[in-house]
């Protein structure tokens, strides 16, 4: 096995964690007990004992794969345990030549992003490119040697700007713990940027108290306050991209949360002040809204003759006399 760098856990102290852990993800009051794990995983509660204890074992993929199962760990842990196990299987990328050209490409596409802030590191976390709108935002990048790690958990403008401050740095230092126990690499460079960064009291009091792993921030959330870029709060999403062939880089973008654009208000009608109706005063009824097809006939009232517009005179008969000729058009 490796060797294990300053700040990293052995595999058997880290199981003893999970094992803890384990308890509580199963809302236990204690950690799940070695004669429990045994035998689920399916090995003598001796043979487990030893694990926890360091004494050399075989791990094959399939107990590796059941210890993951039964302690619970997430995709990160897991990559851990094999690395640890496996004196870094599956974290193994190598890389080809033509490094530096690739590193060129990489650069191209970060400063080709116009419409979100993506900057481009390498393992140790120090800034390799970046965009406009990142300079923009994080005008620290512009410094000779920037490194995120050291203005997120070391700047004090980094707790202003980082709402939340104190979650961002457990995942900040969760993945200066993954990287010093996987063996990543630039071992060296990362020991000394974390033995820095846990002179800081609130940085070595998080570290003291959590054991948790995270390899990526892919997907997290951030709430920024940057009053020179907008009097509101900024929202953005990170995006990670690890590129082929080139695993000590890290390609980032900062993709603003998508929010509901502001709807325009509606005019609303003017009414005169002589048409709203005053206190006691009775309102007027506004007439029953009725379809013109829907209408029912009025019933028939007889009325009485008015007999003053008759004609006074006797009535005349039309009608001819009997053997009278009839002419067209003739009266």
């Amino acid at each position: 096995m490796s060797e294990t760098a300053p700040g990293a856990l052995e595999l058997c102290q880290l199981l003893r964690v999970w094992r803890a852990d384990a308890g509580v993800k199963l809302r236990r009051e204690k950690a799940l007990p070695q004669k429990e794990v045994a035998a689920r995983i399916g090995v003598s509660e001796r043979w487990y004992r030893g694990l926890e204890s360091g004494d050399p074992v075989s791990l094959s993929s399939d107990i590796l794969g059941r210890i993951s199962q039964v302690l619970a760990l997430g995709p990160d842990e897991r990559m851990v345990l094999y690395s640890r196990a496996i004196d870094g299987a599956g974290l193994a990328l190598a890389d080809e030549d033509g490094e530096a050209e690739g590193q060129l490409a990489l650069l191209q596409l970060v400063t080709a992003q116009t419409q979100f802030p993506a900057y481009l590191t390498d393992g140790s976390w120090n800034i390799l490119g970046y965009n406009a709108l990142m300079a923009q935002w994080f005008p620290w990048v512009l410094e000779p040697g920037a490194n995120l790690m050291r203005w997120a958990l070391a700047d004090p403008q980094a707790r202003d700007q980082l709402m939340d401050w104190q979650e961002h740095a457990e995942v900040y230092l969760a993945m200066l713990r993954f990287a010093v126990t996987t063996g990543s690499p630039g071992q060296e460079a990362i020991g000394a940027l974390l033995q820095d960064l846990l002179r800081d009291p609130d940085c070595r009091r998080i570290w003291a108290r959590e054991s948790k792993f995270v390899a990526f921030r892919q997907g997290h959330r951030y709430r920024l306050r940057l009053p020179h870029v907008s009097s509101e709060q900024i929202t953005v999403t990170s995006r990670v991209l690890l590129p082929a062939y080139h695993h000590r880089l890290r390609c980032v973008m900062l993709l603003p949360s998508a929010t509901r654009a502001p709807q325009p208000a509606v005019p609303q009608p003017i009414v005169p002040q002589s048409a709203v109706p005053q206190a006691n005063e009775p309102r007027p009824r506004a007439p029953h809204p009725r379809a013109p097809h829907s209408r029912a006939p009025r019933p028939f009232e007889p009325r009485p003759l008015d007999t003053r517009s008759l004609d006074p005179r006797p009535f005349e008969s039309r009608v001819p006399p009997q053997g009278a000729v009839l002419v067209a058009g003739a009266r």
